[in-house]
């Protein structure tokens, strides 16, 4: 016969709130594993590629046994995946949101964008080095992913440029070409950019951000309303007569 003493009161909450915490507790440990699987992958994939790089090898890093790497991930695919959501559908959600703001004006919205990306591409360099370098051995699915995640950012940040030139805040630049050195200027970053004395990223981010508006919007005297095209003819004359000047001299 058992000579155990019942709980009291007290112990049988302090087993409850035990046993409350603990589906909690195990799940934070789990976040944090996979997170490190998540980073090792990513490392890994960047020195040797994708395809050069093994579940084992994730594993040996991680330091679990293969079977054990299961129980967080089914595959090393499942990784690659993240990571293109991460880098390419999560920006262009980033650029569609600001784009879509409607309390702040074009040219605040192409520096947010330019911002935004610029610190994107700093904080996370080696990612989207390693999704340039693995866009050739991507698995068919998630190169469609990451295709339809570039041509998304692509659309957003053209939007926003054609917004601008229809509105006459911009000179009338093409907008997908506007928004393809846009977005070459942000992607650039990840290759030379280190966190150093030297590299301030706040200031980074402001600079450059600047350097994208500057290279878009229409000097002063020549601001136009799409509305008027008596404005439109005021500047038409003005440069023919700029022209006369030229020929007869």
């Amino acid at each position: 016969m058992s000579t155990s003493k019942p709980r009291t009161a007290p112990a049988k909450k302090a087993a409850a709130a035990k046993a409350t915490k603990s589906p909690k507790a195990t799940g934070v440990r789990r976040g944090l594993v996979e997170q490190e699987i998540y980073d090792h992958a990513t490392r890994l994939f960047a020195e040797r590629g994708f395809a050069g790089t093994s579940f084992q090898d994730i594993a040996d890093a991680v330091g679990l046994t293969r079977p054990a790497l299961y129980h967080y991930v089914s595959s090393k695919d499942e990784l690659l995946a993240r990571l293109v959501a991460e880098i390419t559908q999560d920006s262009a959600a980033g650029i569609q949101a600001i784009a879509d703001r409607a309390d702040i004006d074009v040219t605040r919205k192409v520096h947010e964008i330019v911002a935004m990306s610029v610190r994107r591409q700093a904080e996370s360099a080696a990612r989207f080095q390693l999704l340039i370098r693995s866009e050739a051995d991507l698995p068919e699915d998630i190169a469609a992913t990451h295709t339809a995640g570039r041509r998304a950012v692509l659309k957003a940040m053209a939007g926003v440029v054609e917004e601008g030139v229809k509105s006459g805040a911009f000179r009338p630049v093409e907008p997908r070409v506007a928004a393809l050195g846009l977005l070459g200027m942000n992607n650039w970053v990840a290759w030379w950019y280190q966190p150093d004395d030297r590299n301030d990223l706040d200031r980074i981010c402001e600079q450059l951000a600047d350097m994208a508006v500057a290279s878009l919007v229409q000097p002063d005297d020549r601001a136009v309303s799409r509305a008027d095209p008596r404005d439109v003819l005021r500047l038409v004359r003005r440069d023919l007569e700029h022209l006369e000047e030229l020929l007869d001299n």
